[in-house]
């Protein structure tokens, strides 16, 4: 039986992907499951004033201070009614932490690099420079999101 160490979790070998996949405005995304710390239930949400208008506010997780972007407004689509469905899901960029909300997180799965492909520049509503690449499962295709691009320098210091 394949035991998998705690060092290789979010990269098994060189040639496999472990992601963590969600769905936002019925499209299917992925984070490289290394960066994820966490995925929470929607919870109350602290308003900052003077944000950026994606920044939905703050949290409190043990403690500390996590600023939450809506993953919708970040990519210019319509907002919705919050379900039960909405998670946040807490990562790690650049040595900041911070959540993101998204519709629904659906499963972490493991892919191959060789069916990862350069993104297209039109693949979906959101700007391609936020994207790593396209996985071609055999029923869908899986966006995978560059989280350096999307949660750069520059966003952190706006969300902190």
């Amino acid at each position: 039986m394949e035991q998998t160490t705690e060092n290789t979790a979010g990269r098994i070998g060189t040639d496999q992907l472990q992601l963590v996949s969600f769905e936002l405005a019925g499209e299917e995304f992925a984070v490289d499951i290394l960066q994820v710390q966490e995925i929470n239930r929607m919870m109350e949400l602290t308003r900052v004033p003077q944000s950026p208008a994606d920044v939905e506010g703050v949290i409190n997780l043990r403690g500390k201070i996590i600023p939450v972007v809506d993953l919708r407004k970040k990519f210019g689509l319509a907002t919705t009614e919050r379900t039960e469905h909405n998670r946040i899901v807490v990562v790690e960029v650049s040595g900041k932490v911070l959540g993101f909300i998204v519709d629904k997180v659906h499963e972490v799965l493991r892919i191959s690099r060789s069916i990862v492909e350069p993104a297209p520049r039109m693949i979906c509503s959101i700007d391609s420079d936020f994207i790593a690449g396209v996985g071609k499962l055999e029923d869908r295709l899986l966006i995978l999101l560059d989280l350096e691009r999307l949660f750069g320098d520059q966003q952190m210091r706006a969300a902190a």
